[in-house]
Order: C-alpha cells, then structure tokens, then sequence
C-alpha cells in the first residue's frame, strides 16, 4: 500500500487537505498555525485502490506561540513522515509565498529522493495564471494551484499526481473495462469470503465458544456455508470481521504523563511529549502488536475543568477525547502520584463508568517518592476509588518504564471479562446460589422474588433478572449480586450492569388500591348518580301520563291533543282578531 505525507509551513491547510482526501473529519481545523502536531495517518481511497495518507505539523523555524522543544518535536515528525513515505505533497500558501523554513524543507525532500508535488494553496481570489509561479524556484516539479477548502484543484492532483503512483501496483478501476471490472468485483469477493472463513478458524482474542465483542461467530460460520453452497444471497454493507485489535484509550488530565506512556509501550518517540500541559490536541491512533496480540493505543489530550477551558480548540480536543474513550475497548485511567486524586480524575472515571468502558487505573510518577507519601496514595486510593473496585491498579513510572509492562495483563484481562459470553443456564444457577445464600428483602409485606436471568448484551457484560416487586430491590443487594456474579464469572477490570424486570400484571387495573378515590371524587360522584336518578324518575312519570292518555283517547274514540300545545294562528285570523 502506497503512502502519501502532507509536508509544509504552519496554517497552509495541511489537515483540510486531509479531511478532504480522506473524506473524514478526523483532523482537526482551525485558522491558526501550530493546531496539528502528531502524525496523525488516514486511509484514502481512489478508483478502487487504497493508500496510507500522514497529516503532519507545520515545519517553522521561527514558532513564536509555542516552545521551542514543541518545535523541534513537530519538525522530526514531519521529517519522519517524509522518511516512510512514497510520495511528499509539498504543500504552500500561495498568497504568502515562500517562507524562509521552506527551503530547508525543499533542501531536505531532494536529499531524500522522494517523489514530490508542489501543491499551492490558497489560489482563490489570485489571478489562476501566475498564482504560484515563484514555487518553481524551489525545484521541486510541477506545481499545481488549489484551494483545498472549496475543493478546487483537488481533481487535478488526484489525477495527475496520486493515480500514477497508485499505478504502480496495477491498474485502477478507471483503468478496467466493464468485464474486467466485473472480473475483479467477484475474486474480492470470494477473497472476503475465504478471510472470512479463516478468520474464524484462526481468529485472535476470541474466547472458546467463538462469541466475543457482540459479534456471534457461530451464526457467522453458518452464514459463511450458505453463502458458499450458494443457498443465501450475499448482504449488502455485510461486516466480515469483528474489531479483532483491542484498542484502549490513555485519558487523564494535561501533563500527568500520557504522551510519554504511549511512547513507552509502542517503544519509539511517536508522539510529542513536553513538559508543559497541552501538548497533545488531537486523538492519535497508533497499532501497536506485542507477543502477537494486536492493540491500538489512543493517546488524547488532556481533559482540564470545564470554568478553565478557555480555547475553542481545547474544547474541541476536549470532545474527541470523550469519543476516544467511547470508542475504545478499555480505558487506561492515568493519576498522577505528585497531585493525588483530584475531583477531575473522579470526573473522568465517572464518564468511563457512564459509557460502560472497561477500566485499568495507572498511578504515574511513582519514582522517587517516600514510602510515607506512597502510603498516604495508597490509603487515598482506597478511600476515594472504592466504588471501582473491579479495575487493576498500577503504580508506573512512564518515564523510566517501571511497572509498564504490566498493564498489558491487566488491559487483556480487562478486555476479555467485557467480551466473554456467558449462557443463560450459568447465569440462572449463580442467581439461585446467590438467593440461597442471602434471600432478597421483603417490601410492603411480601418478599421480592427474583425468578430468572439471562445475558442483555456485552462490553460491557449487562444481566436482565426478571421477577416481582423487582422495583422494590435496595442498591445494598444490587451490589450483592452484582458481586456475586464478578466472583463466580471472573469478571475483573470490567463494570457488570444489572437490569431487573418486572412482567406485566393483567389484574393490575382490578386492584382494589386502584379503585380508591378522595372525599370530593366520591362526593360528586354521588351528586351525579342522585341527579341521573331524579331524571330518570321524572322520565318515567311523563311516560305514564302519556300512556294514561293514549289509553282515554282509545276507549273515547276521540284524537289525542296535547294540554300544553302551543296554540298556533294564521294571518287571516290574526288581522280578523284586530278588527
């Protein structure tokens, strides 16, 4: 796979050019320099062909809003960027023309003999001729005008500059005629489908009974040897595979360490680290393999109190770090040891708690501390963290590696109590071991009565228990059972949700507590009743006396008049009446 960098000045518009590419919003934008400082690497796709895209920092010589170390930092980034790559992307604001850091950078891409295109951004509202023009003097190639953030341009650098390196490796779609194209489609797909199969044969971190991170492998399999017998028809927007790397996200607050415990565990300098909070603003994924099990380490920035967060771009690195940890597997709580606990690290662990994450605690800086102050940590940590007592504590030194090496274990074993299926029947058995032990309480005369359970979903592990009265059941046995499912499971590193249900009750409306009414309800009720009654009895009266009088008129043989008709007159007898 083909790799692309994005090289230049500060605020040139490196990471929209990357949103754009990668038709994402991955990178952060805003119109300042300095925004962007880690390699941050993206997929692109162009007719059919996939390629690796790096977003860098801008190069300056002359940074004036940040120190120096960051400067130097987000230089050997991008330096690095242009050592991996197959094709630099030289990018330069058109109406700034050339800043002295280019030349450096210029001097360096043609040591390096890296493919290079110049791209000029900026160009609208300059004239489309010579806007531009004074880059060729960097001798680097051809030069093509853009303007990234309305998309002009962009076609012709696709075209002119990515598809013939994406060539290389064959031809493109655009390339094919219609039966190749064809051609090409179904050995994909039975390529995907023979994945597929030994995917599942030979799938990493997948429990015994083939079900883990909500995907049911046995269906899987079934669905695999239909689709090969031909006896069902292939789904559109089908997932082959489930999310086989664990990812954990390193969250905390600024300047605990986080950067510098990234560094540690991928072994490399892969991330800027300064002593100075701040320093990371975007999240950085980065896959990371040890004794052959597949990670992908997030490092986010620092999350601070909400009345401190001035900056829009703070709270916009604020965000991603709060979809990081959504978006991971496990979280890596990082403390600093220096600063004790403070109410932000609860505020974090509180929104691990809240998306479901499984959780492992880090206590960073722990060198060079008395044994008085360790044990004051120590009995803080309990005091404080009791209610996660589920998650493993580490006490590290990120810096010097000490104790780094164990949260591996620990974010394995965290990974896999929130993944691991359990059957019904297993479920069914601890709850009843559990009741025996220590029945539920009673409430409004009854005892609550739990009847059975069965697993609601998983990462993390949630248990439905249906029953009577469950609405009535005190969070002291909650917790009981909760505990006594962590125990007999094995649960560790990962919170157990329990969710209780109640069946509908088809007399509940013939209840006798639900008839009762207040004095006023039943007084007018009463009223109403009584009035219904006077109006029926009126009715009736007037019934007989018209029968009394239908019958007089029957035996008289004479018409029936009414008493009460209104006597009507014609005109004629009116005027007759006036004379």
């Amino acid at each position: 796979m083909k790799v692309v960098a994005l090289v230049g000045c500060p605020n040139v518009g490196k990471s929209t050019f990357f949103n754009r590419l990668t038709k994402t919003r991955d990178a952060l934008v805003a119109d300042f320099p300095g925004l962007t400082r880690d390699r941050k690497y993206g997929r692109a796709l162009y007719e059919g062909r996939e390629y690796v895209l790096i977003d860098t920092g801008g190069i300056a010589e002359d940074a004036k809003n940040q120190p120096e170390e960051v400067t130097t930092s987000m230089t050997n980034q991008a330096l690095l960027a242009i050592d991996e790559c197959d094709l630099v992307l030289f990018m330069l604001d058109a109406r700034a023309g050339i800043l002295p850091g280019d030349y450096s950078v210029a001097d360096y891409i043609r040591r390096s003999g890296k493919k290079c295109a110049i791209i000029a951004n900026k160009v609208d509202g300059l004239d489309p001729e010579t806007a531009g023009a004074e880059f060729y003097a960097l001798g680097l190639g051809e030069v093509y005008p853009t303007a990234v953030a309305h998309g002009r341009g962009v076609n012709n650098v696709l075209e002119d500059v990515i598809a013939p390196l994406l060539r290389e490796d064959g031809p493109l779609d655009c390339d094919l005629t219609p039966e190749q194209l064809e051609q090409k489609e179904k050995e994909a797909q039975e390529e995907e489908y023979k994945a597929w199969e030994e995917g599942y044969q030979f799938l990493e971190n997948v429990p015994v009974d083939m079900q883990a991170g909500g995907y049911d492998w046995f269906a899987h399999k079934e669905k695999v040897r239909a689709l090969q017998k031909g006896e069902a028809a292939v789904e559109e927007n089908a997932t082959p595979f489930a999310d086989l790397p664990i990812k954990f996200a390193i969250v905390g607050k600024p300047n605990v360490g986080k950067s510098t415990l990234t560094n540690r565990l991928l072994g490399e300098d892969r991330v800027i680290v300064a002593d100075h909070p701040g320093t990371t603003r975007d999240s950085i994924y980065i896959p990371l393999e040890r004794e052959g099990k597949k990670y992908i380490v997030i490092d986010t920035a620092g999350v601070r109190k909400r009345r401190k967060v001035s900056e829009a771009i703070e709270k916009f690195s604020i965000v991603k770090t709060l979809k990081a940890i959504e978006d991971a597997n496990v979280v890596l709580l990082v403390i600093d040891a220096r600063a004790h606990i403070t109410d932000q690290d609860l505020s974090l662990l509180g929104f691990v708690l809240e998306s479901g994450r499984a959780l492992v605690i880090a206590v960073n800086k722990w060198d060079g501390l008395d044994m008085s102050v360790k044990d004051e940590i120590k009995t803080e940590l309990n005091a404080r963290l009791g209610f996660v007592d589920f998650a493993r504590v580490h006490f590290i030194s990120a810096l010097h590696g000490t104790g780094v090496g164990n949260l591996y274990e620990s974010i394995d074993e965290a990974y896999e109590g929130a993944t691991t299926r359990h059957s019904a029947s297993m479920l069914n058995r601890i709850l009843r071991a559990a009741i025996e032990e220590h029945e539920p309480p009673i409430s409004g005369g009854r005892r609550i009565k739990l009847k059975f359970a069965h697993a609601g979903g998983y990462n993390p592990p949630r248990i439905i228990i249906h029953g009577n009265k469950v609405s009535k059941v005190p969070d002291s046995y909650k917790r009981y059972i909760i505990n006594c499912y962590r125990k007999s499971l094995k649960i560790m590193g990962s919170p157990v949700i329990i969710d209780f249900k109640e069946g509908e009750n088809p007399y509940a409306n013939e209840k006798p507590a639900q008839k009762r009414q207040t004095q006023s309800q039943m007084r007018a009720e009463k009223k109403k009743a009584a009035n219904e009654r006077m109006w029926a009895r009126a009715a009736k009266k007037h019934d007989k006396e018209d029968q009394k009088a239908i019958a007089k008129a029957r035996r008289e043989g004479t018409g029936l008049v009414l008493k009460k008709r209104p006597k009507k007159t014609s005109e004629t007898e009116k005027s007759v009446k006036r004379k």
